[in-house]
């Protein structure tokens, strides 16, 4: 018999206000999202482990603001007055450690932003000390800045965002699969991507639905 070929569709996450679900791990983070427009000093860090749901808070704050988003590593110099003109959210800040024109380019759209009148959101992995910036003057400002921080999650919270992966997948696990991946795996945002991405390849290989026995040949193939 001819192997199927399998059918991959579009990963659609769904970033709203109403899709960010709340647990002790974000409440203090979201609820600093939510003091908008009164950041002390116009402007808020927003950090987290990967997977934490820092795009999905910057999106819900960006539709509230009317911010432009942009990555960091597409920083340029050229686009700051533009940008200063109303709120901006700069996302992976750490990734540009060691690109000294991007800091400088940060640098220079922070002080801009702010004495434009406007606010300043800025995200990225663990706390800005361990960003790696060399350019002390944006490695200063990072420190004077509020931190908003997400948190690990708990058993709810991992089971919302593993649910919230597959709806954004189009797929249905069996019910009995999310509360068995929750109890048997690796506990981190990362791990719960990871094992849904995994299980979509799979199901979709074998042409088989996502179930409990699924899951197990999924979480044995990692340890």
């Amino acid at each position: 018999m001819p192997e199927q070929l399998s059918l991959t569709l579009p990963v659609r996450p769904a970033l709203g206000r109403d899709d960010f679900f709340v647990s002790p791990a974000n409440v203090m983070a979201l609820g600093l999202i939510d003091m908008w427009p009164n950041w002390p000093g116009s402007k808020l860090l927003l950090v987290g482990p990967k997977g934490s749901g820092k795009t999905h808070l910057t999106h819900v704050w960006a539709t509230q603001s009317n911010a432009v988003i942009l990555n960091a590593r597409d920083l340029s110099e050229d686009r700051i007055p533009d940008l200063a003109k109303g709120p901006v959210a700069v996302e992976n800040v750490p990734d540009i450690a060691g690109d000294v024109a991007a800091q400088k380019a940060l640098f220079h759209l922070h002080n801009l932003t702010l004495a434009e009148g406007n606010t300043l959101l800025l995200t990225g992995a663990g706390e800005p000390n361990h960003w790696q910036l060399e350019l002390p003057d944006l490695l200063s400002r990072m420190q004077g800045t509020t931190v908003a921080a997400l948190e690990q999650p708990d058993d709810i919270l991992l089971s919302v965002i593993m649910a919230k992966q597959f709806a954004d997948r189009q797929l249905t696990p069996h019910p009995d699969t999310i509360p068995y991946l929750v109890k048997n795996m690796d506990r981190s945002f990362e791990g719960a991507r990871r094992l849904v991405e995994a299980l979509d390849r799979l199901s979709l290989a074998e042409q088989r639905p996502i179930t409990r026995a699924l899951a197990k040949r999924v979480l044995d193939a990692t340890v």
